[in-house]
């Protein structure tokens, strides 16, 4: 299967799924997904950004992107809806793995085997609060390598997560720990609990009467772990924190493991495994060497990294240089213990670098990203494209950047804080440090030009309703091309978050409000996540300006996030902000934007009649601005609502008119858009082959455009073609490719909408005990998300499907509140479902 092939190189390259999404850009609730089989069809563009994660080239990548391919097949046909599979047989495996060159802590690991004994003879929770320590004293090392030597002690699995607890800028917050840690478990992403509280209680019942360890490693306190703790006895929890983590002891019964330094000789030892035969033949400079490193293991890989580098020099050089403690710097004190003073290593290792290695090894530590290309890093330090690149090869050689994957870098999350404090020091070894605001400026300035072009040659009909963006001296990476582009979106989407980030809470907030702005139609396509991220910044930053024209801009865009997850009522209230402050600032094109927003959140919500009027309202003001890209938008948006409505042939002209505006000024998603309900139309007309064109057509558009959930409606509507016309298998496919599409994206309407295709394909195949299943299944989504158009044909299918199996009560339940569903709505099938009602025999 393909999740093991991910798997398999996920492990090869010795990565955590953390780390592989921020090589890949893609969430870690995403990669979670894959590796569990979950996603029945990743799309390519997703196997593209894995390829390139795990460095795959020719025949091996080839092999890679065949086997995604091979691995999409669908279920049988009388198979339910793909259903998560059964916790009892899920056993996550998120341990990252052991560290190389393990050294010494006998008697620690057999503290910790001893423990864990004692768990079998009485069990309780384990929970061993700090293999507590220092920084650098090895806490993670010890706990992954004694949870790999343990492993087969939890045949239920290993859960795992780094809780960044003491990076200053981006630690973990228990909730996100808990929906990794829930999806690990086999948790839909749908039913992960939004309220902190009820996501704990979800995540100890799934870990009830299970045998397995949760690895919580650098915590910071014990608010960030409490929710983490099971309430199962059958669970070990091992915790590593520089801090003691009192409370755990006092309250929850944990045994502390308080971590010490090496012991000499081990230290001695761990040198010699990691320089070889030097520190052999110098043992008087590497026993010096381990004393000066304070025999912390991190230290000591820092100064035998520098060793190694150094290989025609002796040791002795090495240790005449850090005997000098003046030159050492101390900015990144673990807790005032002078022994233990890990960061004067890391300035060890940058004071050897060239003088332009150590200026962008500190402005390094500004970047807002997981990781960065020679492009970003070029505008960072204010250089060509070619130095960048001879700099960060310095870097990696000094161990001090490691590259991730597909021409980008990253730095451990220690060294990137020790950097961060470097760059704002006003001198560093003799040579003056950039000010972190012109560095930041030049990057922000930077990925906010790519943005803009990329989107110019993604979305090139929308050019004008984006905003000017100043030029900038950047090198820009090639963007000639719509495939070009959306790559370089999609590697990019988590720096592009984290520079929304910043530059809504620092001096740069125009910057948010352009980034939003520009960034909206890429976001809509599908990363409501991202998208509620950078645009709610924006808005943030817009009303600390007092720019109301951003702000509306910004609101639309939360607006859209709101309403393609599941929450129409946000969605109104955002869009009717954004109108109000449109009509404040006389943003015509802003008002067109939100009166067609206004319209589709309403046709969502069944109410067709003021759907239909918000739609004539844009149609009519655009058509005043001469705003073509807007016109057509509401005039196909009109021609959705007059089909839902039962009018299908106005609905056809309208759609006909906005496709052929859609083709004048090449906007290539509008015109997927409405090839995609020209083909609805036609099928509902009773013409299924000119339908099948217009609908394979909109699928290859929305593929090339990257476009996940238009991709997903089609094949959605595909596969309901393909039932009408007496093909159960494809149209199963085609329902189980659009619901595995609408749960990556999180889009919960669409969900209900690939059941309810999925309850139809089953009923024509004669199962009606699955389309029981599937259709219960979209309307308790439908009624969550207030979709009343799939409530109503979730209860017409439950009708049909009791009918079949000669349960007539049940059947006319179902008929009745699906007449009073279609009627409420205005809606042509009240008619069938009346016909329906009345040939119901029984009671």
């Amino acid at each position: 299967m393909f999740a093991g092939i991910v798997r398999a190189h996920r492990h090869r390259l010795g990565l955590t799924q953390e780390d592989l999404a921020a090589r890949t850009g893609l969430s870690v609730r995403a990669i979670g997904r894959l590796e569990a089989g979950r996603i029945a069809a990743p799309r390519p563009p997703t196997v593209r950004l894995l390829a390139d994660a795990f460095g795959l080239t020719g025949e091996d990548r080839d092999r890679f992107c065949q086997s995604a391919r091979d691995g999409s097949t669908a279920p049988p046909v009388s198979a339910p809806v793909p259903a998560q599979p059964a916790a009892s047989v899920r056993v996550p495996a998120q341990l990252p793995p052991d560290v190389s060159a393990f050294t010494g802590r006998g008697a620690e690991l057999a503290l910790l085997d001893e423990l864990v004994a004692g768990v079998a003879d009485e069990p309780t929770a384990l929970i061993i609060s700090a293999v507590s320590g220092t920084a650098g004293v090895g806490k993670t090392a010890l706990a992954v390598h004694w949870s790999h030597r343990s492993r087969g002690r939890f045949p239920d699995g290993q859960l795992y997560v780094n809780l960044r607890g003491y990076d200053t800028d981006r630690p973990v917050d228990a909730g996100d720990a808990l929906a990794g840690f829930l999806s690990a478990l086999g948790v839909a992403a749908r039913d992960v609990p939004v309220d902190m509280a009820e996501r704990a209680a979800r995540y100890r019942t799934e870990l009830a009467d299970r045998r397995m360890l949760i690895l919580l490693d650098n915590a910071s306190s014990v608010e960030q772990v409490r929710p983490l703790l099971p309430g199962t006895a059958s669970c070990a929890v091992l915790v590593t924190s520089r801090d003691s983590l009192a409370g755990l002891v006092a309250v929850h019964g944990a045994r502390r493991l308080d971590l010490d330094l090496l012991p000499d000789a081990d230290a001695i030892a761990f040198l010699r495994r990691l320089i070889g035969r030097r520190a052999e033949a110098e043992p008087t400079a590497a026993a010096t060497l381990a004393a000066q490193c304070a025999r912390l293991p991190l230290s000591l890989r820092v100064a035998a990294e520098l060793a190694v580098s150094r290989p025609t020099r002796p040791l002795t050089d090495l240790v005449a240089e850090l005997a000098d403690r003046k030159r050492r710097l101390s900015l990144l004190d673990p807790g005032g213990a002078p022994h233990a003073d890990v960061r004067s290593v890391f300035s060890w290792s940058v004071r050897h670098l060239p003088p332009d290695a150590s200026r962008l090894f500190r402005l390094l530590g500004l970047h807002p990203g997981p990781d960065y290309d020679a492009y970003a890093v070029a505008a960072l330090a204010g250089t060509d494209l070619d130095t960048a690149r001879e700099l960060l090869d310095v870097l990696v050689r000094a161990h001090l950047v490691h590259p991730t994957g597909g021409g980008r870098y990253g730095m451990h999350d220690l060294l990137g804080a020790y950097a961060a404090s470097l760059a704002t020091a006003e001198t560093r070894y003799g040579h003056p440090t950039d000010a972190p605001a012109t560095a930041l400026g030049r990057l922000f300035d930077y990925y906010v030009a790519a943005a803009a072009s990329a989107m110019d040659h993604l979305y090139p009909a929308e050019a004008l309703h984006r905003p000017q963006v100043p030029e900038t001296a950047a090198a820009m990476p090639d963007l000639d091309g719509a495939d070009a582009s959306r790559r370089w979106l999609d590697s990019e989407r988590a720096c592009l978050v984290g520079v929304a980030v910043d530059t809504s809470a620092r001096d740069w907030r125009p910057r948010a409000v352009r980034l939003s702005t520009v960034l909206y139609r890429y976001l809509d396509g599908g990363h409501h996540s991202e998208a509620l991220a950078v645009h709610t910044h924006a808005r943030d930053a817009a009303r600390q300006s007092g720019d109301r024209a951003g702000e509306a801009r910004a609101l639309l865009g939360i607006g859209a996030a709101r309403l393609w997850i599941g929450e129409s009522e946000p969605a109104v209230q955002h869009f009717e902000q954004a109108l109000a402050l449109s009509r404040q600032v006389d943003d015509r094109g802003g008002q067109t934007r939100a009166l067609n927003s206004l319209g589709v959140v309403h046709r969502r919500l069944g109410d067709y009649p003021a759907a239909a009027d918000y739609q004539w309202q844009a149609v009519l003001l655009a058509r005043q601005t001469g705003d073509r890209t807007g016109e057509a938008r509401a005039l196909s948006n009109l021609g959705i609502v007059e089909h839902l409505s039962g009018r299908p042939e106005p609905a056809a002209t309208h759609l006909g008119l906005a496709l052929a505006l859609f083709r004048q000024t090449g906007d290539r998603t509008g015109e997927a858009n409405a090839l995609h309900n020209l083909g609805k139309i036609e099928l509902l007309l009773g013409q299924p082959e000119p339908a099948a064109e217009r609908l394979r057509a909109a699928l290859d558009l929305y593929r090339h455009l990257g476009n996940p959930r238009g991709e997903a409606t089609t094949l959605d509507c595909l596969g309901t073609l393909h039932t009408r016309s007496g093909r159960s298998g494809p149209a199963t496919e085609d329902h189980t490719r659009a619901l595995a599409l609408f749960r990556e994206i999180g889009e919960r309407g669409g969900e209900s909408s690939a059941l309810n295709g999925l309850g139809e394909a089953a009923q024509a195949a004669g199962d009606p005990a699955a389309a029981l299943t599937h259709h219960t299944a979209a309307l308790v989504n439908a009624t969550e998300t207030g979709g009343r158009d799939q409530q109503a044909r979730a209860h017409a299918g439950l009708g049909l499907a009791y009918r079949a199996l000669a349960d007539p009560v049940h059947a006319r339940h179902h008929y009745s509140r699906a007449l009073a569903l279609y009627t409420d709505l205005g809606s042509a099938d009240a008619a069938d479902m009346r016909a329906r009602l009345a040939g119901v025999n029984g009671p």
